[in-house]
């Protein structure tokens, strides 16, 4: 029962809400703040969004987790020359954030941390507001990646930092 109450939810959620909770000058609010962000730490920071899973995924189980660290690979967070990138994975339908971290910050930072940002935006996003939930979130994870992996003489930005709305 519970797998076809989330077949469901994924088949009827319309990618209309993505724009509604996700519009133009919130994307660019993100973009500028993981720009701003970036110039505190050598760490790459990529921000995605995605409505539902195709339903075939759906029912195969795949969680928010399996297709973020999927989105991670398809978004190439992974190629960095310091093995220094993040993906803020959210996705809407399942109402979850995911944070996947390369290993180069995973051996420095503990899982729980990026749990509780996580957490953190999902309250926010539950209160309706996507704003603060992302903002705050990006703020969170580079006051982290800040304390691991400090700007240095070379600080390239090696991905985008437009937010990515996955299809």
């Amino acid at each position: 029962m519970v797998k076809l109450r989330r077949c469901a939810r994924h088949l009827l959620f319309m990618p209309w809400r993505v724009r509604k909770a996700f519009p133009k000058a919130l994307l660019k609010d993100i973009e500028v703040a993981i720009a701003n962000a970036e110039q505190t730490h050598r760490a790459e920071l990529r921000f995605a969004i995605e409505a539902s899973l195709p339903l075939a995924e759906v029912w195969r189980g795949v969680s928010a987790r399996q297709r973020a660290i999927d989105g991670f690979s398809r978004l190439r967070v992974w190629d960095t020359a310091e093995n220094n990138g993040i993906l803020i994975y959210v996705q809407l339908a399942d109402h979850a954030i995911e944070i996947i971290a390369d290993r180069g910050i995973a051996a420095r930072v503990d899982e729980a941390e990026w749990h509780a940002i996580a957490r953190k935006m999902e309250a926010a996003y539950h209160a309706g507001d996507f704003r603060a939930g992302s903002l705050a979130g990006v703020a969170a994870v580079s006051a982290l990646l800040a304390a691991h992996f400090p700007p240095g003489p070379a600080n390239p930005n090696e991905l985008p930092n437009q937010p990515v709305i996955v299809n």
